[in-house]
């Protein structure tokens, strides 16, 4: 119509996903990969493709993450790393957002922190979130990788580790002396994070939670450290020199001089599980990664849009 003026259509913009089993954060990122908008959304994992109350649970989550971003966002493209990726969800993450499938690329979390961190084949990262991992990216993409095992078998220095290795210590003391357990400073932390100080409140915590939701626990366990608690400050420091056995494994198969990165939230807990890391690994240049792994995301985001023209 003449003298009417249309709005400016919105830039379409790029997803990035650093998706995991306590949550996922989003962030969306211009042409440039300069980042424009984040946030965070329910946890997406490819554990949750193994039965189906997990991919009932997914596909909520994934409808959530829709909803999360900003109204009348234009997706052009998506980068996830996901915890347990599986094929399958680059489809299932396109369906969700609107997106072709050629326009979406998912790779393990692990990946997308080394991408991260460092250019190909420059260095590792240690991750410890809900679980514990190292890895390097090779300059031919080959992902050389320490642990990461689940907590079944291992994921030691993890906040799931953390979290059960605190419950045991609490309850074997209880079983030697009932109430000794749950007076320190470590049990009466935990008994508030469960929700009581008896074993009926722990049971229920624990064989109700998630795998990511367990891992939580680690938080107590650092304030427990914090208000003095010798056991729980031990157990962290145990928790770093577990993690720095991850980069020794790698250390011994890749080079001994390469630099670490640190990522993942359990670093984040208390200082003594990095000071811990860093005594095994003495000489090691070691550093916090710098950029979030869901800037990364978006980031690489936009350059496959870009590479793709």
């Amino acid at each position: 119509m003449p003298g009417v003026t249309a709005p400016n259509p919105k830039p379409p913009l790029h997803l990035g996903l650093d998706a995991g089993g306590t949550q996922t954060r989003w962030a969306l990122a211009d042409a440039t990969g300069a980042v424009q908008a984040e946030g965070h959304a329910p946890p997406i994992s490819g554990l949750m493709l193994l039965d189906e109350p997990g991919r009932a649970a997914l596909a909520e989550a994934l409808q959530a993450l829709a909803a999360a971003l900003p109204a009348g966002t234009v997706l052009r493209s998506a980068w996830a790393g996901v915890t347990g990726v599986d094929a399958a969800l680059a489809t299932l993450i396109a369906e969700a957002l609107g997106l072709p499938a050629a326009a979406v690329r998912v790779c393990s979390d692990i990946e997308l922190a080394c991408r991260a961190a460092f250019a190909p084949g420059e260095g590792l990262v240690v991750y410890a979130g809900t679980g514990s991992i190292a890895a390097l990216l090779a300059a031919d993409g080959t992902l050389h990788r320490a642990g990461g095992r689940g907590a079944v078998i291992d994921d030691a220095g993890g906040g799931h580790w953390i979290a059960r290795e605190a419950l045991r210590l609490v309850w074997r003391a209880e079983d030697a002396a009932p109430g000794a357990g749950v007076a320190t400073p470590l049990g009466r932390a935990l008994a508030r994070a469960v929700g009581g100080d008896d074993w009926p409140a722990t049971r229920a915590y624990v064989y109700g939670a998630s795998r990511g939701e367990l891992g939580t626990l680690a938080v107590a366990v650092a304030a427990a450290a914090q208000a003095g608690d010798a056991a729980a400050l031990a157990l962290l420091q145990q928790a770093g020199a577990e993690l720095a056995r991850l980069a020794q494994a790698l250390h011994g198969r890749l080079g001994a001089g390469l630099p670490v990165a640190l990522a993942g939230r359990v670093f984040d807990l208390h200082p003594a599980v990095e000071a811990a890391l860093r005594e095994a690994l003495p000489g090691v240049a070691v550093h916090r990664s710098a950029e979030p792994a869901q800037h990364a995301a978006a980031r690489l985001a936009a350059a496959l849009e870009n590479h793709g023209r």
